[in-house]
């Protein structure tokens, strides 16, 4: 139930683990579904905002169907499938460019881990793009027909994640936060990590480095003007962190 005059409390969530994940691929903007790994960490998110006693009022999410039933997941283990739900490019992942498709690992030992390392984890430097008649532009895809071209990224570093992601958090998240209604956000790594570093004000040295584990709510608390007051994944402390390394490890030779 909103609060009027109190911020009200803000979920974020990765999507489960998706087949590309599993498979270790560079995903991007790929359209790629949950595996059942992915949907069971969605009902286990589920349950641990039960069991904290969240009741969403709102949820965001991206236009990808892993984010989408991550959400969907989420929302029939809690019984709210019928609250609002905003869907939005804006929310997607980072936009990998020539890397989507490709192997994480053999990337690696093709380009050099300091190269990939770059590629992946810097905060304004965007991979290789992709050519304008590459099939995986989505200037091909439906979904984004009525977009402006000019939005359209053939590749993206953090910083133009950011860039996106803010505009959105403005106009549609921290207004229904600031009403007092409970947002749950279920998005990517990196749209996430965007909002993570406006919350908490994170170096762009330090955003780069941070690993969000997929399936595992982060649960905000916020104060007067949606500042935050410090953050806390729900669930098992070391199971979490357990998820947080497997994330970090994914460009490791298998």
């Amino acid at each position: 139930m909103a609060d009027q005059g109190k911020p009200g409390k803000l979920v974020l969530l990765r999507h489960g683990q998706s087949r590309w994940n599993l498979e270790n691929l560079f995903t991007g903007w790929t359209d790629v579904d949950l595996t059942e790994v992915g949907l069971g960490e969605a009902r286990r998110a589920g349950r641990e905002l039960i069991r904290e006693g969240i009741q969403v009022d709102l949820a965001f999410t991206s236009v990808l169907k892993r984010a989408i039933r991550t959400l969907w997941t989420v929302l029939d283990e809690t019984d709210r499938m019928w609250i609002p739900v905003e869907r939005s490019w804006r929310l997607n992942e980072r936009h990998y460019g020539a890397l989507q498709g490709l192997n994480k690992a053999q990337t690696v030992a093709e380009h050099g881990e300091a190269k990939v390392k770059i590629w992946r984890r810097s905060y304004d430097i965007p991979p290789p793009p992709l050519a304008l008649d590459d099939p995986r532009h989505p200037r091909f895809d439906p979904r984004y027909a009525d977009l402006d071209p000019a939005l359209l990224p053939a590749t993206e570093s953090l910083k133009e994640t950011l860039a996106r992601v803010r505009p959105f958090w403005l106009e549609r998240i921290a207004p229904a936060l600031e009403s007092g209604r409970n947002v749950l956000v279920t998005a990517h790594g990196n749209s996430l990590r965007a909002m993570v570093k406006m919350l908490d004000d994170v170096s762009e040295s330090a955003i780069v480095e941070l690993n969000i584990p997929t399936g595992v709510p982060l649960l905000y608390d916020l104060g007067p003007g949606l500042k935050s007051r410090g953050s806390r994944y729900l669930g098992d402390p070391s199971a979490v962190q357990a998820a947080a390394e497997a994330v970090a490890r994914q460009t490791e030779k298998r």
